[in-house]
């Protein structure tokens, strides 16, 4: 009798889930807390991001500790702009913050790519984003490079 019960609650339990259309992937936008996927939209708005890491140079030369923080807006639509303001060694790389754009492209798991274009003439960066906590979390790896960023919408 105990077994008929567990199947019954087991069939009405599959019986509910496709009735409300779950996936069983859920992801959250930053709009509400219900089920949805992540897309370009999901980041929009301004974050501040704290930068990490190590610019690791051939032997003999010693590695260069990066620091820094950096502010973007991203539309919502794949584009965004920001500013930043680095350190290498606890020496400012600049007199000021740096402007720059760029594009961005999120995936619908909430994986995505970054294009960095800066004004000053420093190459382009690739990162790899993490888009978390519905939107307002991003976390940034850049390609080639031993440095990474979490990124907290402030507005």
């Amino acid at each position: 009798m105990r077994w008929n019960r567990i199947n019954t609650l087991a069939a009405m339990a599959v019986g509910l889930a496709l009735a409300l259309g779950t996936t069983g992937t859920p992801t959250l936008s930053a709009d509400d807390d219900g089920p949805t996927a992540c897309s370009n939209r999901t980041l929009r708005g301004d974050y501040g991001s704290a930068i990490d890491g190590a610019i690791v140079l051939p032997s003999p030369a010693p590695s260069l500790l990066l620091r820094g923080l950096v502010m973007q807006h991203f539309d919502g639509q794949g584009n965004f702009s920001q500013v930043d303001f680095i350190t290498l060694n606890g020496t400012p790389e600049g007199s000021d913050w740096r402007p720059a754009t760029g594009t961005y492209e999120v995936n619908p798991d909430c994986t995505g790519t970054q294009v960095i274009n800066f004004n000053d003439g420093t190459p382009s960066l690739h990162l790899r984003l993490l888009v978390v906590d519905g939107g307002r979390q991003v976390m940034g790896l850049v390609e080639g490079i031993a440095t990474s960023s979490i990124g907290i919408r402030v507005r």
